[in-house]
């Protein structure tokens, strides 16, 4: 038995991650009270949390519950999936959604891992109370009603709550990608692809967790050395999380409405005939703006923008484009952006600017984009696109 402190192979890297976690909290929480975006609060009270997690692990390989035999900490080890579920979610909402707060209704999401603290609390001081308690460390509630019914319906319920959670959070983000398509002509600095990967990081180390759960206990009984390496992973994953948090802005939507719904133009009662008529005017009309007018030369152009120079509501163009030219916003500013490059191409443009100088001047607005979408529409890249021009 090593007295506390004990630092060893499996303690330090843990104590070491745990603090610098615990800094990132301390920034993200600074940049709250200063700038009031609701992502930083949710991201630090997200990682407080798994942190909390990895102090208890921490101290216990540092030979805490050695020397402390009457540590109490069993009572306080609160399951923490059903908090960090439904935090990653609004994590992700608050990141995707403009103009986001967190509302009264919200914290119905917390109400079991709200229960289980005030359970916890309930058992602690019912068993404080019964004689001997301080000799101890678990209580007759702990040992006699906690570990043999309520932690194996707490492990059933905590893994379904984050199994449901990251279902619904990665509809959240599916949807978002798709949505931003309809309004935005360059997505490529709203892709937030640091979600996707926040997202990845969550279910591996939820998949991780399942599987470790299972094996210990159904197939062999796991020790605590064999289940550091989890929490080391987890430890090293809140790192990344907290710096991705902390430097990547995740406030490009705030001051930004593209919720909208796509809408008829208003036709009077008229005829079949007289509504086609009419549609194809409307698309007549946004072909002969996007040709003499060019506004995909904008690199910043949205559907907001284009809609005004157009006349319409913002759900009327959206309608006309996904009907009358069969594509989504992206899509259908992209197809001028590039055909504005393959004419320049054809003018010898590339004799004197690079491909992705070419690329800017017609309106891309990074070297991904530009490639993705013209691989997309041409099935060409811009290079063999070029060589064909010239065998």
């Amino acid at each position: 038995m090593f007295l506390f402190p004990y630092f060893n192979i499996h303690s330090t890297p843990l104590l070491v991650l745990v603090i610098q976690a615990l800094v990132l909290v301390g920034l993200l929480l600074k940049r709250y009270a200063e700038k009031k975006n609701a992502s930083d609060a949710i991201l630090a009270i997200l990682l407080l949390i798994v942190s909390y997690t990895q102090i208890c692990y921490t101290v216990g390989f540092m030979g805490w519950y050695d020397t402390f035999r009457n540590t109490k900490i069993n009572y306080f080890l609160i399951p923490a999936g059903t908090a960090i579920a439904p935090l990653i979610y609004f994590y992700v909402k608050s990141v995707t959604k403009s103009n986001f707060k967190f509302l009264k209704q919200h914290w119905w999401h917390f109400a079991i891992p709200l229960s289980i603290v005030v359970y916890r609390l309930t058992i602690y001081t019912y068993d404080a109370l019964q004689p001997g308690f301080n000799e101890t460390q678990n209580g007759i509630l702990k040992i006699e009603l906690d570990e043999p019914f309520v932690l194996p319906i707490l492990s059933i319920v905590g893994f379904s709550v984050m199994l449901l959670y990251l279902a619904f959070t990665i509809q959240l983000y599916v949807n978002y990608r798709q949505k931003i398509k309809q309004y935005f002509s360059n997505i490529f600095k709203l892709e937030l692809n640091w979600i996707r990967n926040f997202l990845i990081v969550f279910t591996i180390l939820f998949l991780y967790s399942s599987i470790q759960d299972f094996i210990g206990s159904v197939l062999v009984d796991l020790g605590y050395d064999e289940r550091w390496w989890l929490n080391l992973c987890m430890a090293i994953c809140a790192i990344y999380i907290g710096l991705k948090g902390y430097f990547t802005d995740t406030t490009k939507l705030n001051k930004l409405d593209f919720s909208f719904s796509p809408e008829r133009i208003s036709i009077p009662e008229a005829s079949k005939d007289s509504k086609k008529e009419v549609e194809n005017t409307a698309i007549q009309a946004i072909e002969a703006l996007m040709q003499h007018e060019k506004p995909y030369l904008n690199p910043d152009l949205n559907l907001s923008e284009l809609a005004k120079q157009a006349n319409l509501t913002r759900g009327q163009l959206s309608e006309i484009i996904n009907t009358g030219f069969q594509m989504n916003f992206n899509d259908f500013v992209n197809s001028y952006r590039v055909n504005a490059f393959k004419g320049m191409l054809k003018e010898g443009k590339h004799k004197q600017l690079s491909l992705l100088g070419i690329a800017y001047e017609c309106g891309f607005n990074s070297k991904a984009t530009f490639n993705r979408v013209f691989k997309k529409l041409t099935n060409f890249s811009p290079t063999q696109y070029l060589q064909s021009l010239a065998g």
